[in-house]
């Protein structure tokens, strides 16, 4: 069974996500809050495996909440969802713990997924936040190659076929280790790989590392 927490301000929002998350199969909804400090709270108390949380809530904003929630219990993994598609919104979002991010226009669509990969401890952005997560890491390349990947596409690949972690591979590109696990799943998309050993032959052939 997932055990979900959802907090928003408005009642309405938190019917609707009830709605969609209890049609579910083993899925609960084992809290509801209207504020941050009341999700705080109703966290510590249910243990849930994902917190839907709400980006703009009163008393503590869903960041605040997000960065205390998961000091306090480490093994529940947070989902912010948001009217925002604003870049810096969700670095922030990520800095504090979260997994995912997911915009409100987009809950009905993309809700399940998201929260099926959570709790699996996996990361999940919409497409659209994927995008600005993307282009902030390809910004810091200057001249990208006309090859498949960019110059930093092709970083992050030989980072990760030389076996570093997604953390090494963070704290080199100083980027957190969301971003990291984010972009290398947008990799795989665009090289069509499903594995790790997948991305190792692929830096081997394309001549990005030694055999």
């Amino acid at each position: 069974m997932i055990r979900i927490l959802i907090a928003d301000d408005h009642d309405i929002v938190r019917c609707g996500l009830r709605r969609l998350i209890e049609a579910q199969a083993d899925w609960k909804v084992v809290a509801e809050a209207g504020d941050g400090k009341e999700a705080l709270s109703k966290a510590v108390e249910t243990k849930p495996d994902v917190a839907v949380l709400d980006y703009s809530m009163p008393l503590i904003n869903g960041v605040e909440t997000t960065r205390q929630m998961r000091a306090r219990l480490p093994n529940t993994e947070v989902l912010i969802f948001s009217v925002h598609d604003c870049e810096v919104r969700i670095q922030d979002c990520l800095r504090a713990g979260a997994r995912g991010y997911v915009l409100k226009s987009d809950v009905e669509r993309e809700l399940i997924g998201a929260i099926e990969l959570l709790a699996a401890h996996k990361p999940f952005f919409t497409p659209r936040a994927s995008e600005l997560l993307l282009d902030r890491v390809l910004r810091q390349c200057p001249n990208p190659s006309l090859s498949p990947l960019s110059d930093r596409e092709q970083l992050l690949v030989r980072l990760i076929a030389d076996g570093q972690t997604h953390k090494e591979i963070g704290n080199r590109l100083n980027v957190s280790v969301s971003l990291v696990e984010a972009v290398r799943a947008k990799l795989m998309r665009k090289l069509g790989l499903s594995s790790s050993a997948g991305i190792v032959l692929y830096a081997v052939r394309s001549g990005l590392v030694e055999p």
